[in-house]
């Protein structure tokens, strides 16, 4: 298991779409992410628009995104969220500043 920490910029004309957006994911989406490894998956938004994403990865980041990247259902979601977010180039999981995780404590 690797704990997944990241960044994006979501505009902040669509912050309460986006929002929204998520109080109803799609449940084909939710089970795509289940089967690609993403665990305790959360997201967090500051009102400028940055947000924060947490998850953990069942065996890697990288083969979480694998995963999803083989997801038909990932695809279309990206296609559309990616007009919510700032300064992206492709889709908006290609586009994740990954942290270094410098601390944990359980």
């Amino acid at each position: 298991m690797q704990r997944v920490g990241f960044l994006l910029q979501v505009k902040k004309d669509k912050l309460d779409e986006y929002k929204q957006h998520h109080e109803a994911v799609w449940p084909e989406m939710l089970a795509a992410l289940r089967r690609t490894g993403w665990r305790n998956y959360s997201l967090f938004l500051r009102d400028d628009g940055l947000l924060f994403g947490y998850f953990e990865a069942e065996e890697s980041f990288q083969a979480s995104l694998d995963g999803m990247a083989r997801e038909e259902i990932n695809l279309k979601w990206q296609e559309f969220m990616g007009p919510y977010f700032e300064a992206i180039s492709g889709r908006p999981d290609q586009n994740m500043i990954t942290l270094e995780e410098v601390f944990h404590t359980d």
